[in-house]
């Protein structure tokens, strides 16, 4: 695993500790549970009228070991899906406003779910940037 991997990984377990602890929810991702993918890229319309990127740093948290091995067997195509979730949610982007990175986020887990064929993979976001 590289060195900026790793530092999102932990940023993330970070992030959900807290929300762990007062909710109960899931385990906070591991490095035996954690896949990062290729970014993201959709393109947009910017405030001056020209074209722009979107980029989309992502990763999925998968607990259930079946499952793990599905997401290892499907990454082209969740990278395929992810790219379609993003183009469509960066075509509804109005121009120069920052991306609803709630939305993103609930449209590409989502795209995980669909192209899985079931949930229990978790959908994690590092940089969302619009140039």
């Amino acid at each position: 695993m590289d060195r900026r991997a790793l530092l999102g990984l932990a940023a993330v377990a970070a992030a959900a500790a807290p929300a762990k602890a007062s909710s109960g929810g899931a385990a906070p991702a591991s490095a035996e549970t954690y896949f990062r993918l290729p970014v993201v890229t959709a393109t947009i319309l910017l405030a001056n009228g020209r074209r722009g990127v979107l980029s989309i740093e992502t990763g999925v948290d998968v607990p259930d070991a079946a499952l793990r091995a599905r997401v290892r067997a499907s990454g082209p195509r969740l990278r395929s899906a992810y790219n379609e979730a993003a183009q469509r949610f960066a075509s509804g982007m109005r121009p120069g406003m920052p991306p609803d990175v709630d939305q993103l986020a609930a449209a590409l887990q989502g795209a995980t779910n669909a192209a899985l064929g079931r949930a229990g993979a978790r959908l994690l976001l590092g940089t969302v940037m619009a140039l």
